[in-house]
């Protein structure tokens, strides 16, 4: 038995189309990325937002960022990782899918907060960590109309530690690693292509 109403998925999803629109949530991704050129909000359901691509944002030098949004209307010390999207059908979470995304950003609207969070960094951070954050912090339901879905508040500063954490890697943790192992961190290369020391 759940203690709030069941969660309504068309009034958020209106309420989330609304909120992208805002120009301080523009300002923000101005601000996030310094060779910003243009941006575009992706509505239509295509392949791009079936791949996770809510905003397109364009740079100057040629490239494009595409992100995932999420909003939170209330303000929590948390980053509420969706494992299961349906958890009868068990069809998987954003956290546990391969998105088209290169960031998640994560918006709290009353404090007009955003985290841009790396998604490749993200999902791999969740590969390591997710069994223990569940047991941890708990798989936590949220009713909706005619299903449930199911995530893990992850507070917010463990979650940076383990994007920064998940950016090291070392040969020796791999099954084909040499027995002695290497680490990334050891190699380095100067500007004229050379390996240096």
């Amino acid at each position: 038995m759940h203690d709030r109403p069941p969660h309504e998925f068309h009034a958020s999803k209106q309420l989330a189309a609304e909120t992208a629109e805002a120009p301080w949530l523009g300002t923000l991704y101005r601000r996030a990325f310094h060779n910003f050129e243009s941006m575009m909000i992706v509505r239509s359901d295509g392949w791009a937002q079936r791949g996770g691509i809510d905003r397109k944002i364009n740079l100057k030098s040629a490239r494009s960022v595409h992100i995932e949004e999420k909003f939170r209307f209330s303000d929590y010390g948390d980053i509420f990782l969706e494992r299961w999207s349906n958890v009868a059908k068990q069809t998987p979470g954003w956290i546990q899918q391969d998105l088209l995304a290169d960031y998640v950003s994560y918006v709290f609207v009353p404090s007009r907060r955003m985290y841009l969070l790396p998604y490749l960094d993200l999902r791999r951070a969740w590969l390591r960590h997710g069994r223990y954050w569940i047991k941890r912090y708990g798989s936590k339901p949220v009713p909706n109309r005619g299903y449930e879905t199911q995530g893990v508040p992850v507070p917010i500063p463990v979650l940076q530690k383990a994007l920064i954490d998940c950016a090291y890697l070392q040969a020796k943790d791999c099954a084909d690693a040499e027995p002695n192992g290497w680490k990334v961190s050891q190699l380095a290369f100067d500007f004229d292509g050379g390996k240096a020391a």
